[in-house]
């Protein structure tokens, strides 16, 4: 632990990997959180190539509470940007991309693969674009597959895997707390259908409805059994789940742990380590336990803290005025029906553990104390705005539910022959608009250049909506674009 014998406050790290190396208990020399790092592998001299000399100890920074979390969260920063190396278990030589631990049948992976992956040094190196934590070029999209019968390919084939473009992260923890605002009330619903079932006697349909989205109807039966026939957009269990182009990860920290072991080959002992495997070192990589729940944790608290997407500041008067007019048709031609301008939150307050996690991933009765970050504390919660019952309204434009998005006769986004998670081939989660005039290209597999072109190839769900949009003169699409092209990340 380094201390700052003048000041009690956390020393930020503003240099390279080799930086980091030099003590990582700098980046949180709090001297009220002590022991939050434990000791990892044995490091050499500032220039050591590997990222974790030290991990982050999950229960001391949640007994800390919020004295931790600027530590925390810059740590998480600088575990977002650090190239972990095979002396940090990188690679996962003897183990597959799969969500559920799987060895290898034969042979060892590769250091990187464009395709089964590994395929990237850092998280960084696909979430980058226009800063950290955003989006990325067509350069860097990944493939994705169960990794269970095809642990290793090299074509790029959609029969093989399903290609897919980078979600920007910016927001990502208003996104979540929507997420859970969102599942808590459908649940409840669910919950009191069965009751009144169970008291009169006789069926009960209820309607699935949570902050203005209708995700279909149940209906519960006196025997406690529930007909789950028109649920509409989200899982049978309805939860809804906000993370990934499909709409299958629930939780920052569900996907954070799949991805560090789908693109770095960092296998996370909450999932990957003794209590599921029986093993310290499940992929065989030499290096045991190489992501600790803390480390995850760091990770998560930077995704959450990230904050959202704005309108750009310095607009020309032109393209002000043209984005009025394009924001009042938006709404006009009905892409509002799915892309819900805002969603109202009730609490900023973000938990890791979130409460609707599975095995594998960490849950919120597994741990003493959860990490509280109160978002509202946060410079950009001024930003947001209120409605009349004091909720936040976060302008995500998202419905956070799942839609088809093809028809026979406009199929352009149909191009997927995997199903991922149970999902259907063509249907996909709205994608959140807000921050799309920064993250060009389009598509969730990244195929379409232009607004304009991946409007045009919206069908199913969103068909009259395409249909209405090719019914506007020339002056009128453009102006969509440029409300659309409005929509921007910026450095805070």
């Amino acid at each position: 632990m380094v201390r700052d014998k003048e000041k009690p406050t956390i020393r930020r790290l503003t240099g390279d990997v080799g930086d980091m190396k030099r003590g990582l208990g700098v980046s949180i020399a709090l001297s009220v959180v002590a022991g939050v790092l434990v000791a990892g592998a044995a490091s050499g001299g500032s220039w050591d190539e590997r990222v974790f000399g030290s991990h982050v100890d999950f229960d001391a920074v949640a007994s800390a509470g919020p004295a931790a979390l600027t530590a925390l969260i810059e740590r998480g920063r600088e575990l977002f940007k650090a190239k972990f190396t095979t002396a940090d278990g990188a690679g996962r030589p003897k183990a597959t991309q799969a969500i559920i631990p799987t060895k290898r049948k034969s042979g060892i992976n590769p250091p990187f693969s464009r395709t089964s992956g590994p395929d990237s040094n850092s998280c960084f190196g696909c979430h980058n674009d226009p800063i950290e934590g955003g989006s990325g070029d067509d350069i860097a999209n990944v493939f994705v597959s169960e990794g269970f019968e095809s642990a290793q390919f090299d074509n790029i084939d959609p029969s093989f895997s399903s290609e897919r473009h980078t979600i920007a992260l910016m927001g990502a923890g208003l996104v979540e707390l929507l997420a859970r605002e969102m599942t808590a009330d459908l649940q409840a619903i669910r919950a009191e259908a069965v009751a009144h079932a169970r008291v009169t006697g006789e069926p009960c349909r209820a309607d699935l409805v949570t902050k203005g989205i209708r995700f279909g109807w149940i209906e519960a039966h006196p025997d406690g059994m529930v007909d789950l026939d028109s649920v509409d957009g989200v899982d049978a269990d309805l939860i809804v789940r906000p993370f990934s182009r499909k709409g299958v990860f629930t939780s920052l920290r569900q996907f954070t742990i799949n991805a560090l072991n789908v693109h770095h080959g960092m296998e996370a002992v909450e999932r990957f380590g003794v209590r599921w495997t029986g093993s310290h070192d499940f992929a065989e990589s030499g290096v045991p336990d190489a992501i600790t729940p803390g480390d995850v944790s760091a990770l998560v608290a930077f995704q959450a803290a990230l904050p959202p997407p704005t309108v750009k500041a310095d607009l020309p008067a032109d393209w002000r005025a043209a984005a009025s007019e394009g924001a009042k048709q938006f709404q006009a031609i009905g892409c509002v029906s799915c892309h819900v301008e805002t969603l109202p939150l009730k609490s900023l307050v973000f938990t890791d553990p979130a409460p609707y996690d599975m095995a594998g991933t960490l849950r919120a009765s597994e741990a003493k104390a959860l990490i509280r970050i109160d978002l509202s504390t946060f410079p950009f919660a001024r930003t947001l705005q209120k409605n009349d019952k004091g909720e936040w309204l976060i302008p995500l434009y998202s419905d956070l539910k799942r839609h088809l998005v093809v028809d026979e006769t406009v199929n352009a986004l149909g191009n997927e022959l995997q199903a991922q998670r149970f999902v259907e081939r063509d249907v996909f989660l709205t994608p959140r608009l807000w921050g799309v005039g920064s993250t060009a290209p389009y598509g969730h597999n990244g195929a379409f250049r232009m607004l304009d072109e991946v409007i045009v190839a919206h069908g199913g769900d969103a068909r009259f909506s395409r249909d209405a949009y090719l019914a506007l003169d020339p002056e009128q699409r453009d102006s969509i674009v440029a409300f659309l092209r409005s929509l921007v990340i910026e450095a805070p």
